[in-house]
């Protein structure tokens, strides 16, 4: 590999670190403000969350350890078996988002909204939480078909994997964000 892929590599692997950063620290904002929210009269003491969430959130799990298995078959070139598992992966996280719908569907049930007379504080937090995080998830699903169409065309080869390894760290990073996110709420309620 000549110098200057080797400089344009780590530059593109910088960026994706100055992206991740910055998506943590939305999230910390947030749930510094959910900590900073919870003192509220109308804060929901007793919440709890939807068995949905804990369903998804082990969805999101074995997603990291699918991806991580793509990532061992393409290091041994097992390129058929690279495809299947980056599928299971995708199948995995369409799964996590309808489970996250789900939750959303229970959290409905109980009468809280995300807005309006029938909002609550805490749950409205959760909404913002779980919506956000869902919309980077979906910028990570893109990253798997982009992926998955890079595969069937053979573009991974040699040290060409640059944006596979750049669509493991991210969606890793995703799968981290979501455990932190289901924990910190859970504990904190």
């Amino acid at each position: 590999m000549d110098e200057q892929v080797i400089k344009e590599n780590k530059a593109k692997k910088m960026m994706l670190w100055v992206g991740m950063i910055s998506m943590s620290m939305t999230f910390a904002g947030l749930t510094s403000a959910y900590v900073v929210s919870s003192s509220r009269a109308d804060w929901l003491s007793q919440f709890e969350m939807p068995s949905a969430f804990a369903i998804s959130t082990l969805l999101i799990l074995l997603s990291s350890i699918t991806f991580f298995m793509a990532k061992k078959s393409l290091e041994a070139i097992k390129i058929k078996q690279t495809k299947t598992w980056v599928l299971t992966t995708f199948l995995l996280a369409l799964l996590f988002v309808y489970f996250q719908f789900k939750g959303f569907g229970d959290i409905i049930a109980k009468g809280y909204y995300f807005t309006g007379a029938e909002s609550s504080i805490t749950t409205s937090f959760l909404y913002v939480l779980v919506l956000l995080h869902l919309a980077h998830l979906f910028v990570g699903m893109i990253v798997l078909t982009v992926v998955y169409v890079r595969l069937l065309r053979g573009s991974y080869s040699g040290s060409n994997t640059l944006g596979f390894e750049l669509a493991h760290l991210f969606w890793h990073f995703l799968d981290f964000l979501w455990i932190y996110l289901y924990l910190f709420v859970v504990l904190y309620s």
